[in-house]
Order: C-alpha cells, then sequence, then structure tokens
C-alpha cells in the first residue's frame, strides 16, 4: 500500500505541476524521472536519497528548480511497461532507471528523453548502447557486474569450504544478463573442482522450493549474482540458507546486513551518487550520447562473523584482512 500511495500522490501532483512550472526566481524548474525496479525498502530508499543528495550538492533542489517523479516496481513485466508509460507521460528533461528488465522498456519506449541507467551488467553485449566510450542515442549510464566477478565469488566459496562439490546459483531466467551470468559460472565452476547447478526462481515459491530441493540433495553452496528477484527475498534466502547449513555468498552487501554469510559487492549506493553528475551535466546542455558509460569503481568485500560460527566455519585470515566490513 505504501508504493500506491506514492503513485497516487505523484500523479495527484502532476495534475497540478503547470501551475508550478518556474521556480521561485522565474526560472524553468527542470523536472527528473526516477525509476526504481526494485522494492520500495529501506535498500532502495538508501540508493534513491543518495542520487537526490548529490543532484543537491551540485545545485538541484527539490521544489526551487528541480522535481523528481518516482516509480517503484519488480512486479511483472506488463505493470512495469504500464509504470513506465506513466512516468514518460509526464515529459521529463531526462530519466535514471535501474532495473536489468526497466531498461529495455525504456529503451523500447522513448528515443529523445535522456535515458541514464543505474547498474546494468555488460550494456554493449546487451544493446543497449553501442559502445562504452560514446554510447550514442540517447541512453549512458553506470555498468554494474563484469561477469568475471563470478569466478571470484566462486573462489571465496572454496575459501571458506574446501571441501564443496555442488554449488547452485540463482537466477530469474527472465533477467536479460541471466545467460552470461550461467555461462560464466558453469565455464569457471569446473577449474574449482565443482559441479554447478542452475537455479530458475521467478519469486518466493521457487526461491523456496529451489532451495529445500537443492538442500535435499547436495551438502553444497549458494551463489547469488546480481538479480532484483531475489534481492527483494533475500530474507527469505539468508533464512533458508541459515535453516539448512548452506555458506552462500551474494553481489549486494545488503544480505549480509540480513544475516547473510559474506558478499562481494559493487557499492550500488556510490552508483547512484554518480549517475547525479550526469544528469547534472545533461540537465545543463551535454548530449547523453556524448556520455560515456563508467564501470564501477567500488566493490567491498562484507563478511557476517556471527553467520559463519552457525555454520561452524573458519574463516581464513587472509580473507578476513581483505574484508572492508566485518559484522560481528
Amino acid at each position: 500500500m505504501r508504493t500506491r500511495r506514492r503513485v497516487i500522490t505523484l500523479l495527484g501532483g502532476a495534475a497540478a505541476w503547470p501551475l508550478a512550472a518556474r521556480g521561485q526566481h522565474g526560472e524553468r524548474v527542470r523536472r527528473v524521472g526516477l525509476f526504481m525496479g526494485i522494492a520500495d525498502d529501506e535498500e532502495g530508499r538508501r540508493r534513491a536519497t543518495a542520487f537526490r543528495e548529490a543532484l543537491q550538492s551540485v545545485g538541484w533542489k527539490e521544489g526551487a528548480n528541480i522535481r523528481i517523479d518516482e516509480r517503484w516496481g519488480v512486479a511483472d513485466l506488463e505493470v512495469m511497461r504500464a509504470s513506465a508509460a506513466e512516468l514518460l507521460k509526464l515529459a521529463p528533461d531526462v530519466i535514471v532507471v535501474q532495473g536489468a528488465r526497466a531498461v529495455p522498456i525504456f529503451q523500447q519506449a522513448t528515443h529523445s528523453i535522456p535515458v541514464v541507467f543505474v547498474s546494468l551488467s555488460d550494456p554493449v553485449g546487451r544493446g543497449i548502447v553501442s559502445s562504452m566510450s560514446r554510447p550514442g542515442g540517447n541512453i549512458t549510464g553506470f555498468s554494474l557486474f563484469e561477469f568475471s566477478v563470478i569466478g571470484k565469488l566462486l573462489e571465496m566459496l572454496k575459501l571458506v569450504a574446501p571441501r564443496l562439490s555442488h554449488v547452485a546459483i540463482l537466477i530469474n531466467p527472465e533477467n536479460p544478463a541471466a545467460l552470461f551470468h550461467v555461462r560464466s559460472f558453469e565455464t569457471v565452476a569446473p577449474t574449482l573442482g565443482v559441479i554447478p547447478v542452475t537455479m530458475p526462481v521467478h519469486n518466493g515459491g521457487d526461491i523456496s522450493r529451489g532451495i529445500e530441493a537443492f538442500a535435499r540433495e547436495h551438502a553444497g553452496a549458494l551463489l547469488l549474482p546480481p538479480e532484483d528477484t531475489t534481492l527483494v527475498h533475500r530474507k527469505l534466502v539468508v533464512a533458508l540458507a541459515a535453516r539448512h547449513s548452506l555458506p552462500a555468498v551474494y553481489s549486494f552487501r545488503a544480505f549480509v546486513a540480513d544475516g547473510g554469510l559474506m558478499s562481494y559487492a559493487v557499492d550500488i549506493v556510490d552508483l547512484f551518487r554518480r549517475s547525479a553528475s550526469y544528469v547534472d551535466r545533461i540537465l545543463r546542455g551535454e548530449k547523453v550520447g556524448d556520455l560515456p558509460v563508467q564501470a564501477p569503481t567500488k566493490f567491498d568485500l562484507a563478511i557476517n562473523l556471527k553467520t559463519a560460527k552457525s555454520l561452524g566455519l573458519e574463516l581464513p585470515a587472509t580473507l578476513l584482512a581483505r574484508a572492508d566490513e566485518v559484522i560481528e
């Protein structure tokens, strides 16, 4: 209901928008769309707040010279398309989009409104931009994950549980990056003496059934690449991993904060802060197609020692020394 109330409020405000199209000193108030393809929860709010604060730091103040219209959602594609259409009808000057399934929707829906994506894997390979250095068109942004990082996640699992034989990767097949994640996983796993298991998940029910079945068959571990579906259901994933004593490595710190074992993750909050600089440049007249796609610069290793102890794991000192955050 919280999200529904926010959407209704925003739509109500849109009706009165023409009356407030100019700021306190007569300048045109610019309009920014923010499409968050994740749940409107604490983690999602951290990202949206970081974007807002960074935008304000370069001179854009809500209620004075800028207005930000939000849409949230991790529903099915039809719902996402409807929400995207609502946002586009507001004719924003630029739209910031997070979500692997959301970006192609905006790519298809508009060729004129500048779009800045945040945390998207392999934008060139997926046909979102023509090149990283000069994306062209109306889309640029901040990429999330190099598929080679899958190897690092597997290496970390082997460090904490050297006798592992089976590792399951949880992925939503509807994620455009799913195939790339699975290919990388299946390529690296044999080199580390691991049998790869692919666990397709679309919702919480799939996650429960998949992990329960995997735990019955294997004394293995879980690997979670960047995936909005599992992020939304992270408390469920963490609880199931604990119940079945499955070591797990995640691609978002939020899992570790909720009791997961460890994560090696891009600092997505930092990506949202950086995206504000592109919005600023576009609003001041730069062409979106001339702004290069930027790769992540901050990867953080987080470890939950309490969870490690509950699993009976003795973490190598070398791994703990590398950690950016240790939760006790």
